[in-house]
């Protein structure tokens, strides 16, 4: 296939955060640090944004990286590969935060995180409540960033971990997610967020040049760069390489 099309592309530039060290994925930090590098120098590169981090990991941190590093408090000066914290408190810090709490705590100033799923399927969310909080999200507004159980472009029945007895449910998809979000940016209402949201079929999805069609509605190109920019920033993911081989295996990357 040829290069992917515009609209595509600009949903999915810088939206995947490489979170290696976390479950299930687990992996140890050198192979972390290894993984991120040949990302980051891959023909795929495009599609990489932050490394995530646990603050006991700052000194290890090397300055060609871009990271972003999950804090219980504020670490106060840190190198300049640091862009961004993650926190459970409700308040940004000395960089831009993302802040895991209810959103209706989340302050103006900073940005807010949710899950989208986790290793056990009472881990993830309805797609009726993912899509009240990106659609609340996008009025308020705060910019989010999505964590944990988007490995796979559409919503589908998945094993939850690399485990051969892995717990099978219904997981999320990035493509369904972030274009729900989209929508939402651009004033769609909540039934239409949480159907989008809840979407399995790619043939309901028409990714062109020009824009992106979804069951007859159809958001612009440059729609979508201006929400990925100003509001659904990006997912963290335990694998770089799960999401863009299943992009390939659906025939929207080559």
């Amino acid at each position: 296939m040829s290069a992917p099309a515009r609209s595509l592309r600009a949903l999915l530039t810088g939206l995947i955060d490489y979170a290696g060290l976390y479950p299930p994925a687990a992996l140890p930090f050198a192979e972390v640090a290894a993984r991120y590098e040949s990302y980051a120098a891959s023909p795929e590169s495009w599609i990489l944004n932050r490394l995530v981090l646990p603050a006991a990991h700052l000194a290890e941190v090397r300055p060609s990286w871009r990271v972003t590093l999950l804090v219980d408090r504020d670490p106060g000066a840190v190198p300049a590969a640091i862009e961004t914290f993650e926190t459970k408190l409700p308040r940004r810090l000395s960089l831009p935060t993302y802040c895991e709490v209810p959103l209706d705590t989340v302050p103006f100033d900073a940005f807010a995180k949710v899950r989208t799923g986790g290793l056990t399927p009472d881990a993830i969310p309805s797609s009726r409540s993912l899509g009240e909080f990106i659609h609340e999200a996008a009025r308020r507004p705060n910019a989010f960033k999505a964590t944990a159980g988007l490995h796979h472009p559409l919503r589908s029945e998945r094993a939850l971990t690399y485990a051969a007895d892995s717990p099978r449910a219904m997981m999320h998809g990035f493509l369904s997610v972030f274009l729900a979000a989209v929508f939402a940016w651009h004033d769609a209402d909540y039934p239409q967020v949480a159907a989008i949201v809840d979407e399995t079929d790619l043939r309901a999805f028409e990714f062109l040049d020009s824009e992106v069609r979804w069951r007859g509605n159809i958001v612009t190109t440059g729609q979508i760069a201006c929400a990925r920019r100003d509001f659904a920033h990006s997912f963290g993911s335990c694998s770089f390489e799960e999401p863009i081989a299943d992009l390939r295996r659906l025939g929207l990357l080559p």
